[in-house]
């Protein structure tokens, strides 16, 4: 009777502790945001590498092709290579899953949220014949919400931009950034003295400087929720060698879920 007396109330407190996580575990989600998406109909079945983040080429197979253009969701470029998980309403041809799409670019066509590439409006349905049927629709509603991008086996890289000149003028993209939190700022250091240089944000996801810091140079990111105090900076293993180049790119050794 004495094992059972220390038993019960164990039992009770995990049984709640298992609710409170199952709780949790289901509100965790953002909720779905009622809106309208087009495709681009004269694309090919991936996306654009003339994207306004500045991807190039890497934004047209990101995700397997599976990309879109945002307009208010772009956020001036903040928005770039975030993942959202979208789902046309009409029940005789969509799936209940939908697409999960990277931003990749800006737009907007007809009062939508999203612009898909023809891959990710076809994969809104359930069979190939309903993706004609949403094909032949042009603009559908959807529910969307903001989902983590996930990029299994892959580190945040940084790919220089082509119109870099070392050592005068330095642009780079971030690639590969999972999670679900923005990148709001970066800045790059200097790995002897600590120095540290805030870097501007050119356009979309391409952040530049001027007379970049000498050597080898430590980047670091600040990676933003939706709520004002959940903010933390993130300082990559590996650095970026002193002799960059132009089209070259860096594997951070990092990678971040949040």
């Amino acid at each position: 009777m004495m094992a059972l007396s220390l038993w019960s109330p164990l039992s009770l407190v995990a049984t709640l502790l298992l609710m409170l996580t199952l709780a949790g575990a289901q509100t965790s989600s953002d909720p779905f945001i009622h809106s309208r998406a087009a495709y681009y109909p004269n694309s090919d079945d991936q996306g654009t590498d003339r994207g306004a983040c500045g991807f190039g080429s890497f934004g047209a197979t990101i995700n397997g092709g599976d990309v879109s253009a945002a307009s208010d969701l772009y956020r001036n470029g903040v928005g770039c290579g975030a993942c959202y998980q979208v789902k046309c309403t009409n029940m005789a041809y969509c799936s209940d899953k939908g697409v999960t799409v990277v931003i990749t670019d800006s737009g907007s066509s007809d009062r939508t949220d999203f612009i898909l590439s023809r891959r990710a409006f076809g994969r809104m349905a359930q069979t190939t014949d309903a993706a004609a049927s949403l094909y032949s629709l042009g603009v559908v509603d959807i529910d969307y919400r903001r989902v983590s991008c996930s990029y299994p086996n892959k580190n945040i890289t940084i790919k220089i931009d082509e119109n870099s000149n070392y050592p005068y003028y330095l642009a780079f993209v971030i690639w590969y950034q999972q999670g679900r939190k923005d990148i709001t700022a970066v800045q790059l250091c200097e790995t002897q003295n600590f120095g540290c240089k805030v870097l501007d944000r050119s356009y979309g996801a391409v952040w530049t400087t001027t007379s970049p810091p000498s050597g080898p140079l430590s980047l670091r990111m600040l990676f933003s929720g939706t709520d004002e105090d959940d903010q933390s900076w993130v300082v990559p293993i590996n650095n970026i060698p002193q002799d960059w180049k132009a089209g070259e790119t860096y594997d951070t050794g990092v990678q971040v879920n949040e």
